[in-house]
């Protein structure tokens, strides 16, 4: 049976499709490394991409595509631009040729932006221009706090050895922050840079995986003075809208209906981890049993929580060579 023929009708106030058919729902991934080297060729030929990176240029009022074209680091302002880019593309692309008609969307970490996009809270210009405020909002905080800190991602180590790895910082009063849980013994985890090799070496002693170290941090209860100055600097100029669908919160699976809680959820981001456990639990509690992951994913598609839960379909750029180096979840 192919997805289109697996079309939801609208659903009910609760989310849930009324005739007994399964859900769909859309998923925006998180942000990995977007070199221009990578997709650089992809937006200059793909028709959903030059359409897209049109709006975003009309949006900023300058080219995207040269600025982002001279960007040296992967997370730049102009990266994650065109990481939304991409996003949004996909999404127009699955739309299009997919027949895809999902009733429930989710953007765990920095794929809440185009979900906001998607169901209509902001439209994209907005979400463009949102984007690149924050970003500078962050490179800012950033270069007066924790800038020593950053935030490490491993697999394969079960709750009780993590357990045993956070008691020992504890004990001799080293800072963390508990920044995401992915999957079973898939943690994201701040520390101070001088902790890292040590973490790393109790990873292994506990039989998990170090995978990449993020910079800057991300998602961390210390945070607050971030969130706090996001939303007096950047989100008070912009008027959110309540989603034409409901939106599963990232951080705690939490169902969110209106522009009020749209941006609560947008907010929460700084100083609250991703709990994709819960975004799971509750997107089955929805009724979906189809995700369609739509933009360069190189995580959420993959992980055994969703590939267990759902059937996955995925949008993407064309497979590129797989690389080991730093990523934002």
């Amino acid at each position: 049976m192919t997805l289109s023929e697996r079309i939801p009708p609208p659903p009910a106030p609760d989310g849930t499709t009324t005739d007994g058919r399964d859900a769909t729902a859309i998923v925006f991934p998180g942000m990995g490394p977007s070199s221009f080297a990578e997709v650089g060729k992809f937006l200059l030929l793909d028709p959903y991409a030059r359409k897209r990176l049109a709006e975003a240029d009309e949006a900023l009022g300058y080219s995207v595509f040269d600025r982002f074209r001279t960007s040296e680091e992967d997370y730049s302002v102009h990266s994650q631009i065109a990481f939304l880019v991409n996003s949004m593309a996909m999404a127009d692309r699955a739309l299009d040729t997919l027949g895809l008609s999902p009733t429930v969307c989710t953007g765990p970490s920095f794929g809440q932006k185009a979900a906001a996009a998607f169901v209509g809270s902001l439209p994209f210009a907005d979400v463009v221009r949102l984007t690149a405020d924050l970003a500078r909002c962050e490179e800012e905080y950033f270069s007066g706090a924790y800038e020593d800190v950053v935030t490490h991602s491993f697999v394969r180590t079960p709750q009780d050895r993590l357990d045993e790895i956070l008691a020992g910082f504890d004990d001799r009063g080293a800072w963390y922050d508990v920044s995401g849980r992915l999957d079973a013994g898939f943690h994201m985890l701040s520390v101070r840079e001088k902790e890292l090799d040590g973490l790393k070496a109790a990873i292994s002693a506990a039989g998990g995986y170090s995978m990449y170290s993020m910079r800057p941090p991300v998602h961390a209860a210390a945070f607050g003075e971030l969130r706090h100055k996001a939303e007096a600097e950047v989100f008070g100029g912009y008027e959110l809208a309540d989603p034409s669908m409901p939106v599963v919160a990232d951080q705690d699976g939490t169902v969110v209906r209106d522009a009020a809680g749209m941006r609560t959820m947008m907010l929460d981001t700084f100083d609250r981890p991703v709990h994709w456990p819960s975004v799971v639990e509750n997107l089955m509690g929805l009724g979906v049993r189809t995700v369609c992951v739509t933009g360069p994913d190189n995580l959420f598609h993959r992980l055994d929580l969703t590939k267990d839960s759902f059937q996955v379909h995925t949008v993407g750029l064309p497979r590129k060579r797989s690389r080991e180096r730093e990523r934002r979840a």
